[in-house]
């Protein structure tokens, strides 16, 4: 008993002692500590070296990922960017007569192809045939009168009066014929470019006049892309340049054309401009109003490094991606940063940080950290 009474004397100095600990004395312990930490932690690196000169030529056996590799080679990028545009006929017309009158015939009917100068529509004319006839009558007896007088004339004989009168007599009817024929003319509607006739807004019957629609004439041989760009593309964009230009209604087709014309003004409200791309229809496929997209180089260099972009990583230092260096005779990856440039697609230009024919890790890119031991597959 007197022994169980003094080991719990014991035990409760040992706890008074251990009460009484101040946060100074904690401090000194932790820093006792973290010194032996420190200490044994160059221990364990210096040990790690001597291993490593003992082991010599010997094979590394730890934890290798395996990575395949491309040359890091200067060569040729492109940059494009698309717009879309629509398509209009560089021939297309609504016409109008340019005189009153009834329309007697209409010769065409929609969807009719026409060549430039064929009858579409005739207005009445019989008031101007009959004038026509009348002064054609008079002009014939005015020309007999005239040359008559004439032949007299020019052998001195009648009074120079009666040959004014003649000549003048002549030429007026002359003229107003002239002006009937016109007349005549202008009631017979021709096309004035070969095409389709697309509609027809007016039929046999009715009156027209200048400025009524009577149909709509379209030409599908030559056709006209516009597309509004940025002005900020301004500088990059001339006349002549090649451009790809594929549709949404045929996913087979695609056409290579050259700008054919570039506006020479900037849009107020939305700062565009105008650019256009002239394009041969022959098998008159494409429709005008029909939708393109129309895509534009507008950058290409020749002297700089293009990766794969989804390499290029980022962090707080700026781009890197991984390449392969050397180590105690071990292949690792190393961080390499990088300045970039332009990216389109898939590729991105690398304006510096690389060097040529240095390995730049592509697959296993995401397993590697910097200094990761790496074994190279073909």
């Amino acid at each position: 008993m007197k022994n169980l009474v003094l080991i719990i004397i014991i035990g409760l100095s040992v706890v008074a002692c251990e009460s009484t600990r101040d946060t100074e004395t904690i401090k000194k312990e932790i820093t006792e500590k973290q010194s032996t930490i420190d200490e044994l932690s160059e221990e364990i690196i210096g040990l790690k070296g001597e291993m490593t000169e003992l082991a010599g030529d010997k094979a590394y056996a730890g934890k290798t990922i395996p990575v395949r590799t491309m040359s890091a080679a200067k060569e040729k990028f492109d940059h494009y960017f698309e717009a879309t545009g629509e398509i209009e006929s560089v021939n297309d017309a609504y016409i109008s007569p340019e005189i009153n009158g009834q329309v007697v015939s209409v010769d065409v009917v929609e969807g009719q192809k026409v060549k430039n100068g064929q009858r579409l529509a005739k207005l009445n004319t019989s008031l101007v045939e009959k004038s026509m006839q009348e002064v054609k009558t008079q002009l014939d007896f005015a020309k007999t009168m005239y040359d008559k007088q004439s032949d007299l004339w020019n052998r001195n004989i009648g009074s120079e009066r009666q040959y004014l009168e003649a000549k003048n007599s002549y030429e007026s009817l002359k003229d107003k014929y002239e002006t009937l024929r016109t007349q005549y003319e202008m009631a017979i509607i021709t096309a004035p470019f070969s095409g389709v006739v697309e509609d027809i807004m007016i039929k046999k019957g009715e009156l027209a006049g200048p400025g009524m629609l009577l149909m709509q004439l379209v030409s599908l041989d030559k056709l006209l892309i516009k597309t509004k760009l940025s002005e900020a593309y301004l500088p990059s964009i001339e006349k002549g340049n090649t451009v790809e230009i594929n549709f949404p209604a045929y996913s087979d087709l695609q056409i290579e054309a050259d700008i054919s014309r570039i506006g020479n003004v900037i849009n107020k409200q939305n700062r565009t401009f105008i650019v256009e791309v002239e394009l041969a229809n022959f098998d008159n496929r494409l429709k005008p109003n029909m939708l393109a997209n129309v895509t534009f180089n507008d950058y290409s260099g020749v002297d700089n490094f293009v990766v794969p972009s989804i390499l290029i990583k980022k962090d707080l230092q700026g781009n890197y991606l991984y390449i392969v260096s050397k180590m105690d005779n071990l292949e690792i990856a190393s961080k390499k940063y990088v300045v970039t440039g332009k990216s389109y697609k898939d590729k991105t230009e690398v304006y510096s940080g690389l060097e040529t024919g240095e390995q730049i890790i592509t697959d296993g890119y995401n397993n590697v950290s910097d200094g990761s031991v790496i074994n190279l597959k073909n």
